[in-house]
């Protein structure tokens, strides 16, 4: 029987236990989707058909119908599409950017990221992230989500949480699985003080510190532009490095059939260490240029930036001479954010960042900083 028989049949089978994988492609709508797989109602079995497949106990066929998905499906990073749910923390692709856009909602502070160009007039955008942003005495949280209506953090649609300092200077994305690097998560000061504390072996408690977003100083606005610096701790710098590679999670901490417990560990103990692991990724702001005839600071955007605005960045990776990185390398845009209306926003990504990462970045720009500007 050929490999594609094989999967045919897996199809027909996995139709007939209820739809117990279901796989997201690229033109569907996100929403409530959290995991890419549904544990089945074992119970309730019955085969739809009679033949090669149909006495094989349901465990083992989801089994086997994971692997064969596992084979099938492709990251990101190399077909440069969003498949499965998470595809929003995978590396985007090499060669191409993943073209995004965002739009912000003042009257309840969610910001909705979506999939696509340019915002469509049918009102069919395809969902990938929202966040909402919620102000405290001493900080503001962008609390990240998979859907625009639950921002809760026992939520199987939680994905983490990026919060700021009381200025608007400085910023820590917290993950709220570890990274998949295992080497990374020894090195980072930032995960090791938070594995040990959980309810229970398979539900993280706590969030992982992954990314630090600084913005400088400019109180008395002599410096020009915003400038930042973001240290992504769950990325190596060796990853833009010829025959590189950045980590790449397969799964989410949780299925959407088990139920999240409560933080047993304070947010007053999720406080940022300025300390980044060693030849961890640094990304920096591509420095801009004069105009002298519009008398303002450009960047070329390739068109995806239409109106001027203190929030409108790009980045790139922070070089060392000692790196020996190719010129083009070093000039290549990983993440660039601009307005493009009111309230809309692009956003385009590539490898070795996620489309969590950069939504975070993002969201880090929005955020009131009056000693930057």
């Amino acid at each position: 029987m050929s490999f594609k028989s094989i999967v045919r049949e897996l199809r027909e089978m996995k139709d007939g236990i209820g739809n117990i994988s279901r796989r997201g492609v690229e033109g569907r709508n996100w929403r409530n989707r959290a995991q890419s797989h549904i544990a089945p109602d074992v119970a309730s079995f019955e085969p739809s058909e009679q033949g090669q497949w149909a006495n094989i106990p349901p465990e083992l066929l989801l089994h086997i119908i994971r692997r064969v998905e596992e084979k099938i499906v492709r990251t990101p990073e190399e077909c440069g599409r969003l498949t499965f749910s998470i595809s929003l923390k995978q590396p985007g692709p090499r060669e191409s950017p993943v073209h995004c856009f965002i739009k912000r909602s003042r009257d309840n502070s969610v910001y909705r990221l979506y999939f696509g160009s340019t915002p469509s007039e049918d009102e069919s955008d395809k969902l990938m992230l929202a966040a909402r942003r919620i102000r405290r005495a001493t900080n503001t949280d962008f609390v990240i989500s998979l859907v625009a209506d639950d921002f809760s953090r026992v939520s199987n649609t939680y994905l983490g949480k990026l919060r700021s300092n009381f200025l608007g200077t400085k910023f820590t994305l917290y993950d709220r699985q570890p990274p998949s690097d295992a080497s990374i998560q020894e090195r980072s000061p930032h995960s090791r003080r938070f594995r040990t504390k959980q309810v229970s072996p398979t539900v993280p408690v706590c969030n992982y510190s992954i990314t630090n977003i600084s913005y400088e100083l400019n109180v008395l606005r002599t410096r020009g532009p915003r400038r930042m610096h973001c240290a992504m701790h769950s990325i190596p710098f060796s990853s833009i490095q010829e025959g590189g590679t950045a980590p790449t999670p397969t799964s989410f901490p949780q299925s959407v059939g088990e139920k999240a417990s409560l933080p047993s560990v304070s947010d007053a103990k999720e406080t940022a260490n300025d300390v980044c692991p060693r030849e961890s990724l640094v990304v920096k702001n591509k420095a801009p240029r004069w105009h002298e005839q519009l008398q303002c600071w450009c960047l070329n955007f390739k068109g995806r930036v239409t109106v001027a605005s203190v929030k409108n960045f790009q980045l790139v990776a922070a070089v060392d001479p000692s790196h020996n990185i190719p010129a083009e390398e070093q000039e290549k845009v990983i993440i660039q954010f601009g307005k493009i209306g009111k309230d809309i926003f692009t956003m385009d990504y590539r490898y070795p960042l996620s489309a969590f990462q950069a939504f975070a970045i993002c969201l880090s720009s929005f955020d009131t900083k009056p000693a930057c500007e």
